[in-house]
């Protein structure tokens, strides 16, 4: 601590990322990567917005993103006015909660959920409780019809993995008319239903998604909001009193690549999606309990195994997965899905271990 820092600054607890080492021939299956690279148009998008002399990097990008959010509106079936971009689903986030989520009553989310929630509340300011997940890590729809100065919660929820059906988020939507219920879904293409359809009919709904997942752009920083323009209004404001530049000429190119390569993004989803149910299947037979998932990650249990040891174990044989202290979870270990010969791998050093 120093006499120079900003009062408050000490009382922060920061949000701390995954690991990203620097390890040669790592399996890397912490940080819920996409395992295949982006589209080919992405590539290509990027190399014509640089040009071959590189003169459009000397001059500022579009402030607006207006390419970039026609392309989801588009996809969503929206109008521009619906949507809000930033530098990743996380800055995003925090728009969303210094822009619609700091009121005098707390705000609700899940006990076991995305670790920045907290971060963001204490930066912040907001007021919080937090909403115990069922015996079963399931959110509750009927757990959210109390006083609140908002809701947020993701779907698939992290590091879960389960998925709340688009009707149960609809029993929410209904119960809290006078409160922003958000919806951070960075994990919805991988078998989930994305609320996004319900924007019309409720003003009081945010949509959050990112393409670091899904799209293969977690290197680039590119995600977004969707929702009523009253909504979209205040995290502009929030943007543009902070950052008027948050995406580059580079990153814009890219994202309107992505999200107009449907063919692409359908391919790499089912391809995940198979390794998974793989993956799945082959821990099971190991003796895991794995929960649900609908994400790019599955979260497992052994019975008779210390899961931190299982992960220090991994790690020796140059494969790493995350493992979160919480005394809730502290025995499950959150997978990513890799390629299936990552897969293997991971289920083979596995089998090893705990003969071993």
């Amino acid at each position: 601590m120093s006499r120079f820092w900003s009062a408050g600054v000490a009382d922060l607890m920061p949000y701390v990322p995954g690991e990203q080492p620097q390890m040669q021939r790592l399996i890397k299956l912490n940080t819920n990567e996409n395992p295949y690279g982006p589209s080919p148009s992405v590539l290509a998008a990027i190399r014509d917005a640089l040009g071959s002399d590189a003169d459009a990097l000397k001059l500022y990008p579009d402030p607006d993103a207006r390419r970039f959010k026609q392309a989801i509106a588009t996809r969503f079936g929206l109008e521009v006015a619906n949507v809000h971009v930033g530098n990743g689903s996380d800055e995003v986030l925090a728009n969303v909660f210094q822009g619609l989520l700091k009121h005098d009553k707390p705000i609700l989310y899940p006990d076991i959920t995305y670790s920045f929630y907290p971060v963001y509340c204490g930066l912040y300011g907001v007021a919080f409780e937090t909403v115990p997940l069922s015996d079963t890590f399931e959110i509750r729809a009927d757990d959210y019809r109390k006083p609140n100065g908002g809701i947020i919660f993701p779907n698939p929820n992290a590091p879960t993995g389960r998925a709340l059906a688009l009707g149960e988020i609809e029993r929410v939507l209904a119960a809290n008319t006078d409160s922003v219920v958000v919806i951070d879904e960075a994990y919805i293409d991988f078998g989930g239903e994305t609320a996004a359809g319900l924007i019309a009919k409720y003003p009081n709904l945010l949509v959050v998604q990112t393409l670091s997942k899904s799209r293969s752009l977690a290197g680039l920083r590119l995600g977004f909001a969707i929702g009523h323009p009253d909504l979209i209004e205040a995290l502009e404001r929030v943007k543009n009193s902070f950052n008027s530049y948050p995406l580059d000429r580079l990153a814009q190119a890219a994202g309107v690549a992505a999200i107009e390569d449907e063919a692409y993004f359908e391919q790499t989803r089912q391809a995940v999606i198979a390794s998974r149910e793989a993956l799945v299947a082959r821990m099971t037979a190991l003796g895991f309990e794995v929960l649900p998932s609908k994400a790019n990650f599955v979260f497992a249990r052994h019975p008779s195994h210390d899961a931190a040891q299982l992960a220090l174990s991994l790690r020796e044989r140059s494969i790493i997965v995350r493992h979160f202290k919480s005394a809730r979870v502290a025995q499950f270990l959150r997978i990513t899905v890799g390629t299936d010969a990552e897969c293997e791998a991971f289920t083979s050093a596995l089998k090893e271990i705990l003969a071993g």
